[in-house]
């Protein structure tokens, strides 16, 4: 769920980072024996709102309340974060990276990840942790895409619909390899075509309808509101908050003609930073965005589904989001294929579609 540019470092307490440099309220970006009350956090798009509403917003503030620790925060595309934290191996600066899979095993295979098992973690299932605690999920979350509900009376309802003429140049998806969002249209399409060779034929004929490519996928969204576009990859937990403020926003899940509609986990996997600048004031932010109280507004306030399988909302999104989910069917995807062969699978995704 990227975004081309990543936005500017800032304290959700107000602190300012100016430029590249990381730099703590009042004091030098030091090791935690300096006593700095400061963690940065680097992490995939969906889960801080544009106006200050999201899920982060709300647990961070609450977090920095409880131990004032204040929270830095920089976000982009769930590759783009693996792909800066890489480059700052020599000198690190964040001490918590959220991701998406494969992205999130990515990381741990560049040694970018140190074990930690946050409290809660306990409730976690298993497919959604890393048996060595590497990583944890913080919010769990599904692919899906979304539609124009007032261009579109009906959402579409299998993949093979969306090679009709109706909808060249009204169809977006995200960049495989860039995007969470992007390489998972590329997983589903694997999953339902039943293989590599047929999803690509496929998505080399939904070129000809293609807009083109884009590194944000939370972009989409607004495009399809408006019209600009009748359809778009996403994924249920930011197509759901955003469909707050976007009455036209529909979520739909594609299915092979003739198949059931198919959708898969991913959900925002959190880990500790090998090379944390500040170890200490990590644990606590991952163990508190495991806490009971944290987990309860998941649904409530970020439109996603609770990591913890013993916190079960019943507020009116969590009605809501199982509605979206009923009928659908989960599959698991093999995340160690696809963690060793990603590059493969995305270089033959450009060949095929020429992107």
């Amino acid at each position: 769920m990227p975004h081309s540019l990543l936005r500017p470092l800032v304290a959700v307490t107000g602190c300012l980072a100016v430029g590249a440099t990381l730099t703590a309220c009042g004091g030098s970006s030091s090791a935690d024996s300096g006593g700095e009350k400061v963690v940065t956090v680097y992490s995939a798009d969906g889960l801080k709102g544009e106006k200050g509403e999201g899920w982060y917003d709300k647990v961070f503030a609450d977090f920095t309340k409880k131990t004032g620790i204040t929270v830095k925060y920089v976000e982009g595309g769930s590759g783009e974060m693996v792909q800066r934290a890489v480059r700052e191996q020599s000198n690190a600066q964040a001490d918590v990276l959220v991701t998406l899979p494969p992205f999130i095993q990515q990381a741990d295979g560049k040694g970018l990840l140190q074990s930690y098992r946050p409290q809660g973690s306990d409730q976690v299932n298993g497919a959604n942790k890393a048996a060595d605690g590497k990583w944890t999920s913080v919010v769990n979350n599904y692919f899906g895409f979304v539609y124009n509900k007032k261009e579109l009376p009906e959402a579409p309802k299998t993949w093979e619909q969306l090679l009709d003429a109706r909808f060249k140049g009204k169809l977006q998806y995200s960049t495989p390899g860039v995007a969470g969002d992007g390489t998972a249209v590329l997983i589903k399409a694997m999953h339902d075509f039943g293989g590599k060779e047929p999803a690509l034929e496929y998505l080399k004929k939904l070129q000809a309808n293609n807009v083109g490519p884009s590194s944000s996928t939370s972009k989409l969204a607004p495009k399809t509101d408006k019209g600009e576009i009748l359809v778009a990859n996403g994924d249920v937990q930011m197509n759901f908050a955003q469909s707050k403020s976007m009455p036209n926003l529909g979520i739909w899940f594609p299915a092979k003609d003739g198949g059931k509609p198919t959708t898969f986990a991913l959900p925002y996997a959190a880990g500790l930073m090998a090379k944390a600048p500040h170890t200490e004031n990590g644990k606590k932010l991952l163990d508190y965005l495991l806490t009971e109280d944290a987990q309860k507004l998941v649904s409530e306030v970020g439109g996603g589904f609770p990591a913890r399988a013993d916190v079960k909302p019943t507020d009116a999104n969590a009605v809501e989001l199982t509605k979206v989910m009923t009928g659908v069917e989960v599959f698991e995807p093999d995340w160690a294929d696809i963690d060793k062969n990603l590059s493969a699978y995305v270089d033959a995704w450009k060949s095929a579609t020429g992107s």
